[in-house]
């Protein structure tokens, strides 16, 4: 693939950071990648191929920049970049990783020299591994890319910044600023919000009932596994994004208090309406794209307790043209068998996947 920029310097190289430069580097958008971060992350990101080379200085590292990715956390993001601008050079192009714009979109384009350019992004995905060790070339696949541009960004550096997310693999979509950050305190602030709440609200309680978190798996944890974020970037999201975050909580307080009454007053009607209700507008939210942390379509297998079991039940998928995204031993009895999950990309993969076990004998099913 033709390199889109010649140099790309990359802002804190971890999860996000880390991911942009594998994909980058893989797939050959950039004739040379540089990573500004501590020495450790550095080394680590150059092991990984996420960075060409490492550097502490930031002027080194974004005077003869074509692109500058700040992939830091949101709460120092526009420090940073009141750094940078100063240094960078004509046509060079700033954007952003956070999954907060307006004020940061706002105060960038005052600090950006003439004939530069600032624009907001907001790639969303994510994993529950932070920091470069969870950097996955990968991790745009199918995942929807929001860039923030406003009425004078620079139209032709949309284009190339678009071109760049797109050839990583991402869906690109461009939203207003200000639209962008209630948009995301609906769909994404607030479940982190929600099931922080829910999982310290069972931590409190296991004080009283010891043993409740034993039964917090299954449903519990999948619903709940956004609570394993980074907290000083969850901190920093609700200070940056605060007051649409407080608008959709006293959304959702209506919203739970109306449940409450229904419950207290055991209305049948009202309880199955809001539930079907709730079950067709999730029917109608798209599939085949990644948010923060993947779709998964999972299935559970049977398999004996035996050596090469596992070997050839991936083999047989793979013969197969079935690729498994995820893998997971969930139960084991000794010297009998145990339960597997596997997950798949897609619910073409994850019927076909049951259909051809099946055949083979072995005792599949979706979860």
């Amino acid at each position: 693939m033709q390199p889109i920029f010649d140099k790309i310097t990359i802002i804190g190289v971890g999860l996000i950071g880390g991911s942009l430069g594998m994909a980058v580097l893989s797939r050959g958008l950039a004739a040379r990648v540089t990573g500004v971060d501590e020495n450790q992350n550095l080394e680590l990101a150059v092991e990984a191929e996420a960075i060409h080379e490492g550097v502490s200085c930031l002027e080194t590292a974004v005077c003869d920049a074509d692109l500058v990715v700040v992939a830091t956390p949101v709460g120092v993001t526009t420090e940073i970049i009141r750094k940078a601008a100063p240094m960078i050079k004509q046509g060079c192009i700033i954007t952003d990783v956070g999954s907060t714009k307006s004020d940061i979109v706002r105060e960038a384009e005052r600090l950006m020299p003439p004939g530069t350019c600032f624009i907001g992004g907001h790639p969303m995905t994510g994993s529950e591994i932070s920091g470069v060790k969870g950097a996955d070339r990968y991790l745009f696949e199918n995942a929807v890319y929001v860039l923030t541009p406003t009425k004078s960004t620079d139209r032709d550096a949309v284009a190339k910044v678009s071109r760049l997310a797109a050839a990583i693999g991402a869906r690109v979509i461009e939203i207003d600023p200000d639209e962008h950050d209630l948009m995301v305190a609906t769909v994404s602030h607030l479940p982190h919000i929600v099931a922080t709440a829910l999982v310290n609200t069972a931590g409190d309680l296991d004080f009283e009932h010891r043993g409740l978190l034993m039964l917090a798996a299954g449903g519990f944890r999948d619903t709940t596994r956004v609570a394993s974020g980074h907290p000083l970037m969850w901190r920093d999201i609700c200070i940056t994004n605060r007051d649409n975050i407080l608008k959709v909580l006293d959304r959702f307080g209506r919203v739970l208090k109306e449940t409450r009454v229904m419950v207290a007053a055991c209305d049948h009607s009202a309880l199955a309406e809001s539930f079907g209700r709730a079950g067709e507008t999730r029917r109608n939210i798209p599939s085949g794209i990644r948010g923060y942390l993947p779709l998964m379509y999972e299935i559970t297998v049977t398999v004996p307790d035996r050596p090469g079991a596992i070997a050839g039940l991936t083999a047989c998928l793979g013969n197969a043209g079935i690729n498994i995204n995820d893998i997971e031993i969930l139960r084991v009895r000794e010297g009998e068998g145990g339960t597997v999950r596997l997950a798949f990309g897609s619910q073409a993969d994850q019927d076909a996947a049951v259909i051809l076990l099946r055949s083979q004998g072995i005792a599949a099913k979706k979860r």
